[in-house]
């Protein structure tokens, strides 16, 4: 299990993750932070990244943030870092 910082980009055209700021993975997502829309929204595409279930993927803190640690199950960091390594070769 492994914990990151995500950033959520809430109402982008382009939906995915991919690409840092300020240290954190950024994920961006259709949705608007409109009642905690964009945080679940954030959360579905970081399971689909990381090919994990979505009960896998738990957060942390920043419920009201668009800044967010999220805590993964079921992958080491190695596999973390592989598969955001490949994730970014298919954009």
């Amino acid at each position: 299990m492994v914990r990151i910082t995500v950033r959520v980009r809430p109402g982008s055209s382009r939906p995915g993750v991919g690409g840092e700021h300020d240290g954190a993975l950024v994920v961006r997502v259709s949705a608007r932070a409109v009642d905690g829309q964009a945080t679940a929204a954030a959360l579905d595409a970081v399971a689909a990244a990381f090919e994990v279930r979505r009960p896998a993927v738990t957060l942390i803190s920043g419920a009201s943030s668009r800044t967010k640690v999220v805590e993964v199950e079921g992958i080491s960091q190695e596999e973390l870092e592989r598969r955001m390594c490949i994730g970014s070769r298919k954009t």
